[in-house]
């Protein structure tokens, strides 16, 4: 009989994958687009909008700072795409920035990129989401008081999807990814052809004015509000070193489209956040940190929400009650919630190469029915939930906390690159060669010194403002992995066989049946034990009922069984403690004498059943397990309601596909 959890499980991931299905899961381009570069993507829809609130705390009076502040960010884009397709071609393995650093500068700071991207992709699936639910209250704002139970009702929603497999994930994606980029570039191509034609789109804040909380500032006070700007607008590069991390899920030559999807990746974001900044500016879009700060604002500034800059530019150019409008902002609000499938992508993965490694716990490497890193996507859908109910859905809260991880994997990334492309040219052959190395490390120099310099300005304007949390973040992860990979290696030694010991069997083994009751249980256990025809036999059963006791015995000797039967005394009732000192006892016959203990177990077909039985049994096994010398052995029984259970029927644990364990379902 199937219980409902498994058809709940089989609705929801569908049929397991064999493992030499796996090949099935690879993605064409056209695929690899949205799973990968949906962040990056998607960081148009804010990252304009991050610029603008910065800007904006000083007034209108520096929004004209705002043209030279996004140049920055596409000079940085276009380095770091260029920069990232060198690392797709000479890593075609996957592993991106961690497996770059980890093999050109040492494992120490490879671990701390691994830290920091596994930071960076539960943040970017925090932010996303939060962002994503910021378009659908624009466009209904009474959801405003529910923000935080959306917020996990899609964590949930993208979690169900990525356990049924990455193929399969890439298809319900790829609809609005490609919606929101034909719907912004549809709306940025009309806007500028309104300005032209002198019918310049005006947002409905044109006209607001604004509160300014830094009023009077002095050059230096202007340049550091252009930093901060600048930094929050670096959120357009979230996301844009996935592809190296999935080169392996790509189709042959992975390599080649990997490069090409990054390539596809840096245009279209380039595109489309140019021409949102421009919108803002030609349509005098305003927003602040503070919606009271906004002077004009028609609603209640402590309760309703202002509008994204997106939506108000869509508003403007197309208009706020018009189809293409709400177009827009329901293909906005897909591709932020789903641009969380990046980090679906890419911490497991992460996750899986550490595991390999014994960086992680191992159950991290193992796939799922579906063929994908299930235990790592629960772990990123948990860790994100948290964050999100921690800083209330707030897309301006935990944005503070965005960007420290992406930078630092960016620029040891690159800095790694130029140690290989180093590496590399001294074994070069020929000048065609030595010259296509020099190419490629002027390429990684340039996007290391520029992601350098970002991480520093990133450093100081965010730290106060939350980016601290990261930074003690970092560490504290850097330290867990250390800590795991020395106790895999020193388990890893403690385990080897030295080929100079030779192996010694055990002098004696004495063999002991533990009994309550004369059963069908016991009866089997003791045969079973008589079976391995041990040097000593005993049952043994611990007296906490005289009357019990009594009527063991006597049932012992009626059935005349031909093993003696001991009783130990427990006169405070206990049981565990009088099974371990008769097996210590029993130990000290000889140094190399072996115990073996038989219980035994009911075998039930009801989870509740399990609280009814087998408890002590569970609590004595948990204690001799760390006895030295003494071998635990379960004898089960099964009752008749163990029947219920589909006995053609196998559930496979988690790995099990992967290793060719298969059978009836």
């Amino acid at each position: 009989m199937v219980s409902p959890i498994d058809i709940a499980k089989r609705v929801v991931l569908g049929r397991p994958f064999r493992s030499d299905r796996l090949g099935e899961t690879l993605l064409p381009k056209r695929l690899a687009l949205p799973i990968f570069a949906s962040d990056p993507l998607s960081s148009v829809a804010y990252a304009t909008q991050e610029i603008l609130l910065i800007l904006t705390l000083g007034g209108l009076s520096y929004l004209y700072l705002t043209p030279w502040v996004a140049g920055g960010v596409v000079l940085l884009l276009a380095v770091v795409a260029v920069s990232y397709r060198q690392v797709v071609q000479a890593y075609p393995s996957g592993g991106g920035s961690y497996e770059v650093v980890a093999e050109n500068l040492g494992a120490i700071p490879g671990l701390v990129v691994a830290a920091a991207l596994l930071v960076d992709y539960v943040m970017t699936v925090a932010v996303s989401i939060a962002a994503g639910v910021d378009n659908i209250v624009s466009a209904i704002p009474d959801l405003n008081p529910h923000r935080v139970l959306v917020d996990i009702g899609f964590i949930v929603l993208l979690t169900a999807m990525n356990l049924r497999g990455v193929r399969e994930s890439g298809r319900a994606f790829a609809v609005p990814t490609y919606g929101f980029v034909v719907g912004v570039m549809v709306m940025v191509a009309i806007g500028l052809s309104q300005a032209v034609f002198g019918h310049a789109p005006v947002a409905e804040s044109a006209h607001y004015e604004i509160n300014a909380e830094h009023v009077g500032l002095s050059s230096a006070g202007v340049a550091f509000l252009a930093l901060r700007a600048f930094s929050s607008g670096c959120t357009a590069l979230t996301g844009a070193e996935a592809i190296s991390n999935g080169v392996p899920a790509f189709r042959k030559p992975k390599a080649l489209n990997a490069a090409r999807t990054m390539t596809a990746m840096g245009l279209i974001a380039i595109f489309m956040f140019s021409g949102v900044t421009a919108l803002a500016m030609i349509s005098h879009t305003r927003v602040t940190e503070n919606t009271c700060d906004l002077i004009g604002f028609p609603g209640d500034c402590h309760v309703d929400a202002q509008k994204t800059v997106i939506a108000q530019i869509a508003a403007a150019v197309f208009g706020g009650s018009s189809l293409p409008f709400y177009y827009l902002m329901v293909t906005t609000a897909l591709i932020l919630i789903l641009a969380a499938n990046t980090a679906y992508n890419g911490f497991p993965l992460l996750n899986s190469i550490l595991a390999q490694r014994r960086y992680m716990p191992r159950q991290l490497h193992t796939r799922g029915d579906r063929l994908a890193y299930s235990n790592g996507i629960i772990l990123l859908s948990v860790a994100a939930s948290v964050l999100i109910y921690a800083f209330d859905g707030q897309t301006s809260r935990l944005i503070q906390l965005y960007i420290v991880g992406v930078f630092t994997s960016f620029t040891l990334c690159q800095a790694g690159m130029v140690r290989h492309w180093n590496r590399e040219l001294r074994g070069a052959a020929t000048p065609v060669e030595r010259l296509r190395i020099h190419r490629s490390r002027l390429i990684n120099a340039v996007g290391a010194c520029f992601t350098g310099v970002v991480l520093v300005v990133v450093m100081i304007t965010k730290f106060a403002h939350g980016a601290y949390l990261v930074v003690i973040a970092m560490p504290v992860l850097v330290a867990v992995m250390y800590l795991i990979h020395r106790h895999y290696t020193k388990v890893r030694a403690e385990l080897a066989v030295d080929p100079e010991d030779s192996p010694t069997l055990p002098g004696r083994v004495h063999a002991i049946v533990l009994v309550s009751g004369w059963t069908k249980a016991t009866q089997r256990a003791v045969q079973f034990a008589r079976a391995t025809r041990p040097d000593t036999l005993t049952a043994i059963t611990v007296n906490v009922d005289d009357t019990d006791t009594r009527m063991l015995v006597r049932d012992w000797e009626r059935q005349g069984i031909p093993i003696p039967l001991k009783v130990v005394e427990s006169p405070y009732r206990e049981i565990t403690r009088p099974v371990l000192d008769y097996i210590n006892r029993v130990r000290q016959t000889g140094p190399r004498d072996v115990v073996s203990v038989y219980i035994p177990e009911y075998v039930v077909g009801h989870w509740w059943e399990n609280l009814l039985h087998n408890q002590s049994s569970l609590r004595l096994k948990a204690r001799l397990l760390f006895e030295p010398g003494v071998m635990v052995t379960s004898v089960p029984y099964q009752l008749h309601s163990s029947h219920l259970r589909d006995p053609s029927k196998v559930t496979h644990s988690p790995g099990e596909v992967r290793r060719g364990i298969t059978g009836p379902n």
